[in-house]
This record gives structure tokens, sequence and C-alpha cells, in this order.
């Protein structure tokens, strides 16, 4: 049995049990309004009227073509078939328990039927109850299919978002590689040869990779390394890095570029001010939350710091800054969160945290 099947039979289940609770409050109903009668004929009679009207317009929506926004079918289809569900759910039903009411359970004497009156309730109430079932479930289709496709819309909303963010945080890296090849043309040509080979090499890798809205956490240290293979050609021995990726964390899905705004500030406001350069590390861990495992990836340098006049958040921040926050909001909302501090051995800690998804085993 495929997942589809299961999960087919599952919502049959729930419908018909949402039936039966539904013709025990009909038969409670018709009971308080007729309190010198029994209550054990209206409960065996509005269940049964109400498992065969359930059978025949619930199931026979499987053999008949349905519409995709109501899970019914459409025009005189789906008008016929609650009609033939009512109809024949109440006769069969009322002839079930006619038999059962008088030889089992013994409600009525043997030869004995509903009266006239009786009859005319009783189909006035099936009738009813089966035309306020049926539009119920109709509107439950109906809500459910608009739910979905809203959800679809909100998801293809965010992907348009995470792309846009991208396509403006791509130049910007470009432009500020090409400023920094620029400075090394006119002061060191053989080094800018060697930067601009790298930065090819770069462009390539990054341009031929999947155009998706997200990569594995691998992807994104693989190209961090190459961004700063490309920067170390400039700074030499001025600059050194540590990436730290655990195995158990290579498969992470995270947005492309997430983290190379965060280094590209290390390197502009940290390392490149200090005569001495300093050391950048990478690193990837995990830790507790309140709604399950997150994901923690820490930028730390032990450069100058932030300056005072770089705002790390709200208006004025630098655009790396602003597109990471952005981004994070986009795909976690409060849940993905930046937070930018200073180091007690000097320099600065970029903290970029998320919620941990799961990875599906290909």
């Amino acid at each position: 049995m495929t997942l589809r099947h299961q999960f087919n039979g599952i919502s049959k289940l729930r419908h018909y049990l949402q039936v039966v609770a539904f013709t025990l409050v009909v038969a409670t109903l018709q009971y308080a309004f007729m309190p010198d009668k029994p209550y054990g004929p209206p409960v065996v009679y509005s269940v049964l009227i109400g498992t065969f009207t359930w059978a025949i317009i619930d199931l026979g929506r499987e053999l008949i073509p349905s519409a995709a926004e109501t899970g019914w079918p459409q025009g005189w289809q789906g008008i016929a078939l609650v009609i033939a569900g009512i109809v024949i759910g109440y006769l069969a039903g009322t002839l079930l328990a006619d038999a059962l009411c008088v030889y089992y359970f013994r409600f009525y004497p043997a030869g004995t039927s509903l009266s006239g009156a009786d009859q005319r309730t009783s189909i006035l109430i099936t009738a009813i109850a089966g035309l306020v079932g049926s539009y119920y479930f109709y509107a439950m289709h109906k809500s459910a299919y608009l739910e979905d496709k809203m959800a679809e819309a909100r998801m293809h909303a965010s992907e348009a978002r995470l792309k846009l963010l991208e396509t403006q945080l791509e130049p910007h890296m470009l432009f500020n590689t090409l400023a920094n090849l620029r400075v090394l043309i006119g002061t060191d040509p053989v080094r800018a040869q060697e930067m601009l080979d790298r930065m090819i090499a770069y462009l390539r890798a990054t341009l031929t990779a999947s155009r998706s809205t997200q990569h594995p956490l691998a992807n994104e240290f693989d190209r961090l390394r190459d961004y700063l293979e490309l920067m170390a050609v400039r700074m030499g021995p001025r600059m050194a890095y540590t990436l730290d990726l655990p195995d158990a964390l290579r498969d992470v899905p995270v947005p492309p570029l997430l983290l190379q705004p965060l280094v590209e500030n290390a390197i502009r406001h940290g390392l490149e001010p200090q005569v001495e350069g300093g050391h950048i590390t990478v690193r990837a861990s995990t830790r507790p939350g309140p709604s399950g495992p997150l994901l923690v990836v820490e930028v730390n340098d032990t450069g100058a710091g932030l300056p005072d006049t770089l705002p790390i958040s709200g208006p004025g921040q630098s655009f790396g800054l602003a597109q990471v926050r952005e981004r994070l909001a986009t795909l976690h909302g409060a849940a993905g969160t930046l937070d930018l501090i200073a180091a007690s051995a000097g320099g600065t800690s970029a903290s970029v945290v998320f919620p941990l998804k799961s990875v599906t085993p290909p």
C-alpha cells in the first residue's frame, strides 16, 4: 500500500468518525424534542442512515471525476450523487434499522413499523442532515485546497524574494573584489594576475552552481574557501583563516552566499585596518532551541573590530549585514537571528542562528 493510499484511507476514516458524531448529535436533538420515546431507536436509525449516506457519497466520489478545488464532482453529477446518497442511505438505513430495532434490540414488537408522521419526520431529518453534512465536507475540502494554494503562493513569494536578495548580493561582492583587484594592478601586477586567475575560477564555480534558493552547508564552506583564497592573494601573510565544518552538518540546507557578507565585513572592518592583519575562523555547530535544535554558524576575527560609525542593526547598517538579516527573516521569521558582538580577546564575533532542518536521505 502506497503512502498516498494510506493517507486516503485515514482521511476516509476521519470523515466517517465525523459522520458518526454528527448522527449522534442529530439523534440526541431528536430525543430532546420527543422525550416520551426511548433514546435507542433514534440512535440506531440516525447512525445507520448516516453510515449508508456517507458510504454512497464519500466513496462514490472516488468513481466520478472530481474538481481539484473541492474534491467533489462538478455540475449535475455532484447534485445527483448527493441526492442518490440521501435517498439510498435513507432506504437502506431504515430497512436495516427496522430489523435491528424489532428483532435484535426489541425496541418494537414484531410486525410494527414507523407511523406516517414518524416517517415524514425521519425523511425530513435525513434530507436536512444529508444536505448539511454534504455542504460541510464540500466546504472543508475547498478550504483545505485554498489553504494549500495560499501556502504554495507564500512559498513562491519567499523564493522570489530570496532570489532578489541574492541577485543584489552577487554584484556587491563582485564590485568589492574588482575594487581590490584594481588596487593590486597598480602596486603588484604579479599578484594582481594571480588574483584575477583565482577570481575567474571562483566566478566559474559560483555561476555554474545550482540556482536554487538553498544549497548544502558544505557548498557554502567551499565557496567561502575560494573567496578567502582570493582575498589571501591580496593580503598575503596578513590574513589567515580556519574553516571548521563537522561532517554531520555538511548536508544541512542554507541560503547561498549567506556567510560571505560576514567574512567581507571581518576583512574590511577587522583585518584591513590592522597593520598586522589577523585570523578569521568560521565554525558551524548546533545547540538546543525552544522548538528543536538550532544551527549556529560563527564568523570570528582577531582584527580591529567594527568601527563605532557602522551600525550593526537598523537603518544605516552595512549592505551585507542588511542582506543577511533580510534573508534569515524571509526563511525563518523571528527564529533566524544575526548577532555581532565584540570578542573578549579583540576583534568581532558574528553569529548566525536559525532552526536546523532535517536532511532527507538521498
